[in-house]
C-alpha cells in the first residue's frame, strides 16, 4: 500500500485552547480509517487541519508525498480531497440535481461530470426520484445521501466524512454505512470517517484511532478495537 495522507505531530488551537495536541495519524491508499471519540475530542479538528479550514500551529500534513498544510481549500479540492461536513450544509432552495452539480464546480469535463451524476443517482436511487425537488424538503437521511453524492461529484481520491450518522434514523444509518463501504470498494476512494457512532465506524473501517481531549488515546485494526475492553468501556457503552 502507498501512504496517501499523514499528519505528523499536529497541534491546533482555538482561541488559545488546544484542539489537537501533537496528533500523528496516517491513511494508506484504499483504506477506510475511522476517528472515534466523544464530542469535543478533536475529531473534526483533524478534518479542518487537513482541508485548510483551520491553520495548524505545529506539525505537518502530507498528501501523496507532498506538503499539504498551507494550501488553500480550493486547491485541496483540486488535488482530489472532498469533505462531507457535519450537519449536511445543503443549499435548501436549490434542487437536488443542482446541489449535486455544485460538487463538480472545479471540473470542466462536461461529459465526465454527466457520467459522475449518473453514478451518484445509481448509488442513491432516492435522489433520482427527487432530482427536481428542493433540497430543503428532503429528510435528514436523504440530505445526507445528497451531500455524500455532492462530494463524489468532485471525483475525489480521498473522502472525508464528518459525522454522517448524526441525526439520522437508524435504518438510514445502515444504508449510509453500506454506501460508504461500496464507495470505497467500487470507486477506489480512500475514506477518513469521523464518527461518534463508534460501533458503526469500527464495523466498516479497516483501522481506527480513538481520540480523547485532542490526543490519540488508542489505535489499531478496527476488528481488534471492537473487542478491546478499553474501547468497550469508553466508546461502546460497555459490553457488546
Amino acid at each position: 500500500m502507498t501512504q496517501m495522507l499523514s499528519l505528523n505531530n499536529v497541534e491546533l488551537y482555538y482561541d488559545h485552547v488546544y484542539a489537537l495536541k501533537g496528533v500523528s495519524i496516517h491513511l494508506e491508499e484504499g483504506e477506510t480509517v475511522a476517528l472515534i471519540g466523544a464530542n469535543g475530542a478533536g475529531k473534526s479538528s483533524i478534518l479542518r487541519a487537513i482541508t485548510g479550514l483551520s491553520s495548524i500551529t505545529q506539525g505537518e500534513v502530507h498528501y501523496m508525498g507532498a506538503r499539504l498544510d498551507g494550501t488553500s481549500a480550493a486547491d485541496i479540492v483540486k488535488q482530489g480531497i472532498a469533505m462531507v461536513p457535519e450537519g449536511r450544509r445543503v443549499f435548501p432552495y436549490m434542487s437536488v440535481k443542482d446541489n449535486l452539480l455544485m460538487g463538480a464546480f472545479t471540473r470542466t469535463d462536461k461529459a465526465e461530470v454527466k457520467q459522475s451524476m449518473e453514478k451518484v443517482l445509481e448509488r442513491f436511487p432516492r435522489l433520482r426520484e427527487r432530482a427536481g425537488q428542493q433540497a430543503g424538503t428532503l429528510s435528514g437521511g436523504e440530505q445526507q445521501m445528497m451531500v455524500i453524492g455532492r462530494a463524489l461529484m468532485a471525483k475525489p481520491r480521498l473522502l472525508l466524512l464528518d459525522e454522517p450518522s448524526l441525526g439520522i434514523a437508524p435504518k438510514l444509518v445502515q444504508d449510509i454505512a453500506r454506501a460508504i463501504v461500496a464507495i470505497s470498494r467500487d470507486e477506489n476512494v480512500s475514506v477518513l470517517l469521523v464518527e461518534q457512532n463508534s460501533r458503526m465506524a469500527l464495523s466498516i473501517s479497516d483501522r481506527a484511532y480513538a481520540m480523547s481531549t485532542g490526543s490519540i488515546a488508542l489505535t489499531g485494526n478496527s476488528a481488534d478495537l471492537m473487542n478491546d475492553d478499553r474501547i468497550k468501556a469508553a466508546y461502546l457503552g460497555g459490553d457488546i
